[in-house]
C-alpha cells in the first residue's frame, strides 16, 4: 500500500521540509516515515497537518476494478467496485442456496 503524502503536500503547496517542521520531524525523519513503516502517531500527525483523515493518506487500491468472474456457470464482467460488490452478493446467495450441510 502506498502513501499519498507527497501528492497531498503538493496539492496544498507544502514542501516536504515544511510538513516535517509542522509535525516536529526532521526532513530525513519524514522521508523515512513516507518511504518506510511510519508509526500510527506519525500518521495521525501528518493527517492533522494536511487536514485529512489518516485513511486519506493511503492510495485507494480498489478504485479501479477490472476483470471477469464466473459465478454459478455465468461469467460476469467487473468494471467497478459496484460490480464487484454485486458479484460478491450473487456468489454469497449461490453459496447459501447450495449449502447442503446440516
Amino acid at each position: 500500500m502506498q502513501l499519498r503524502i507527497l501528492e497531498l503536500c503538493k496539492a496544498r503547496g507544502l514542501s516536504q521540509k515544511e510538513l516535517a517542521c509542522m509535525i516536529g520531524l526532521t526532513p530525513g525523519g519524514l522521508s523515512k516515515a513516507i518511504n518506510g513503516n511510519p508509526t500510527k502517531t506519525t500518521l495521525v500527525a501528518i493527517a492533522k497537518a494536511l487536514g485529512v483523515s489518516v485513511g486519506d493518506l493511503f492510495s485507494d487500491s480498489v478504485s479501479h476494478v477490472s476483470g471477469f468472474v464466473k459465478i454459478g456457470g455465468t461469467i460476469h464482467e467487473l468494471r467497478s467496485v459496484g460490480d464487484l460488490e454485486e458479484a460478491t452478493g450473487k456468489a454469497q446467495r449461490l453459496a447459501e442456496s447450495t449449502d447442503t450441510t446440516e
